[in-house]
Order: C-alpha cells, then structure tokens, then sequence
C-alpha cells in the first residue's frame, strides 16, 4: 500500500486551473498558427485536420463563426506536440537563438566574400553545390553598387543566395529547399 501512495506523490494531479490555462495556451497558439500566411503553414508539416481548420477560418467572416472554429482549433491543438510549432514560431518572430546565430554566420560569409576574392574558392569547398558563376556575379555587382553609392540589391540577393547554400542548425538541408518550391 505505502508503494502506491509513493507513485501518486510522484505524479501529482494537475489543478483544474493549470489545465484551463494549458488549454488556453495551446488554443493561443493556434490563434497564432491563423495570422500565418498559407505557404509558412504549408511548410511546418501540421497534422492535415489543424491544417484544414486554420484554413477554413481564414475564409470565415462571421464572429460566431470565426469564435468556434478558434474553439474547433483549440481543441486540434491537444492533440498535436506544440513544440515545434513554438520553435517554428520562435524562429519567425527572430527568438530562436540557433536562428539568429545563423543569420549571423550567413552576413559574415557575406563579409568575407565581399572583401577577398580567394573567399570564393574558401566558401565553395564548405558549400560545393554554390554556383560559382552566379556566387562571382553578385560578389561583383555587390562591390560596384557600394563602390558608386546605389542601391543594395546584389548586396541583398548574395544574402539570400547564402541563406539557401548555408544549412540552418536543426533543419534539413532538404526542407529549405523544399519551402523554395
């Protein structure tokens, strides 16, 4: 008997109230998950029933309506691990630490092909699917925008290009690309 009494003070029942705000947390969440747009919910992966109604609220106009599907949404998002949608979330809204060191990584490879040619060889070694061609041509132009005072917009495009190239921790190279599609 006293080992059953052990186990139960080992798990300790949760309060109606911590469970009411854990409800309310998740169905927050998904209140969150409506303010996305179509393709970043598309490239999370979501269960296709949470997926189905957070896209059937975004067509709703009526209060009531828009107030049960929240409900509806709510009720989805026990069901579902809800951290990755906060790591994904996180990473959006520019939390995510991993996400920010990063984008540091990438400006600082951009730093550095910005400065030495013989960098491009260097960044090509790390990330051999890089095209050279396009990687020169955007080095270049990148220059001569800053050299003659114009807009950034090579400078920007080599960016993206290395955000592509460069993988981002815990995220499969494949699953940039496919958010590419």
């Amino acid at each position: 008997m006293s080992e059953h009494h052990d186990d139960a003070a080992d798990f300790e029942p949760i309060s109606k109230s911590e469970k009411k705000r854990q409800l309310n947390e998740l169905q927050d969440l998904g209140k969150e998950l409506t303010e996305l747009p179509k393709d970043k919910l598309r490239a999370m992966n979501l269960d296709p029933d949470l997926l189905d109604a957070i896209l059937d609220y975004k067509r709703f106009t009526a209060h009531g309506a828009i107030k049960r599907q929240e409900q509806y949404i709510g009720k989805l998002m026990r069901e579902v691990d809800p951290a990755p949608i906060r790591q994904f979330l996180a990473v959006m809204r520019g939390e995510s630490s991993e996400h920010t060191a990063w984008l540091h990584l990438v400006e600082r490879w951009r730093e550095r092909l910005l400065e030495k040619d013989e960098m491009l060889a260097t960044f090509l070694n790390e990330f051999p699917e890089g095209d050279a061609q396009q990687l020169r041509t955007l080095i270049r132009n990148a220059r001569k925008e800053h050299l003659d005072q114009k807009p950034p917009k090579s400078f920007r495009q080599l960016f993206q290009v290395l955000k592509e190239l460069i993988p981002e921790p815990g995220r499969p190279a494949a699953a940039a690309a496919d958010d590419q599609d």
